[in-house]
């Protein structure tokens, strides 16, 4: 667009939401307009004149003075700034999306733009709005994968899927770096599922095969490995159609010990005192209040005492009633 224009400065200002802290992205062609507005010791226009830029009616293109014609004196103040910066004119056009953005596609040069530019940007807006939505849509997506790995793995779980032939297709993050560290192995895309002994491989493969064909088949337990031990629900693949053609979901147990926080968590959760926590934690692990006692330094007696309180202050009756409580809050998330 700049090549076309031959404008000094071409921006794309991204802005995701409406709230006072919400992102925003600046991209730009030609000189550094922020960069020039901090030697000048001035704000930038984006920040500066935001309220206009919001004001703007999307498709419409705009020259930002034509919003302050009618206040001779703001108008003189923003010309100053503007020539402050190597700005004699510009152009901006606002372009608006489903999905909470707002985007100003913006040029500006030194001498006078012209009609032409300002049909150049007009004829712009639908096609950056497409690629908006797809930059939008491929961001929200990338998010939700992150945040979907990162609550599988902090849960002590990992996932991999299979075509037809049991090979590879995808694995995530957490599964790929236990396999590698603990299975002595990689899981690579194009290749079965190495480090499991030949009766896992066998019966891998068969419940590939079966649920390529049968899509409609229950999810299925299998041990994969028993030392470490990993377990996985084999789940036929929802998308059949898709190009990689992914035959079922391995859903994997991943063996982990409680995170060093979790007692410290437990203890906040439930207004518990630290030891008392601790203590929570040792049960959860299926050690008795004797053992726990011993690894805490605590006399059998004390260890008995915090437990009676553990049970009070927690509302269960046992030991079984207190693990089930532990392993279904944060406490033992990673």
């Amino acid at each position: 667009m700049r090549r076309r224009s031959q404008a000094d400065y071409v921006s794309l200002i991204l802005r995701m939401g409406d709230g006072s802290h919400t992102a925003i992205a600046d991209s730009y062609a030609g000189f550094d307009m922020r960069q020039r507005a901090l030697e000048s010791r001035i704000e930038s226009p984006f920040d500066l004149d935001r309220y206009l830029y919001d004001s703007l009616r999307p498709g419409r293109v705009y020259s930002i003075g034509e919003l302050i014609d009618h206040d001779p004196i703001a108008r003189s103040d923003r010309n100053r700034r503007m020539a402050r910066l190597g700005i004699g004119d510009e152009r901006v056009v606002r372009i608006t999306g489903g999905d909470g953005y707002s985007a100003w596609l913006l040029m500006a040069r030194a001498r006078e733009c012209t009609a032409a530019d300002s049909a150049l940007l007009s004829s712009l807006v639908p096609y950056v709005a497409i690629a908006l939505e797809n930059l939008v849509a491929m961001g929200r997506d990338r998010l939700s994968a992150r945040v979907n790995a990162m609550g599988l793995e902090r849960t002590g779980k990992g996932w991999m899927l299979l075509d037809a032939d049991a090979r590879v297709v995808a694995a995530d993050p957490a599964l790929t770096r236990f396999w590698q560290a603990h299975c002595g192995a990689a899981l690579r895309p194009g290749e079965r599922v190495l480090g499991l002994d030949l009766a896992a491989e066998r019966k891998l493969a068969a419940a590939a095969a079966e649920m390529a064909q049968d899509r409609t088949l229950p999810a299925r337990p299998m041990l994969l490995r028993s030392d470490p031990r990993v377990e996985a629900l084999l789940v036929p693949a929802d998308d059949a159609e898709a190009l990689a053609a992914p035959a079922l979901m391995a859903l994997c147990t991943l063996p982990q010990p409680h995170s060093n926080h979790g007692a410290e968590r437990l203890a906040e959760i439930f207004n518990l005192a630290r030891r008392e926590a601790e203590l929570a934690m040792a049960l959860a692990d299926g050690q008795s209040i004797a053992e726990a006692a011993g690894r805490m330094g605590l006399t059998l007696e004390t260890a008995r005492n915090y437990s009676k309180r553990l049970y009070a202050k927690l509302g269960v009756r046992g030991q079984a009633e207190l693990v089930k409580l532990v392993y279904e809050s944060s406490a033992v998330m990673g």
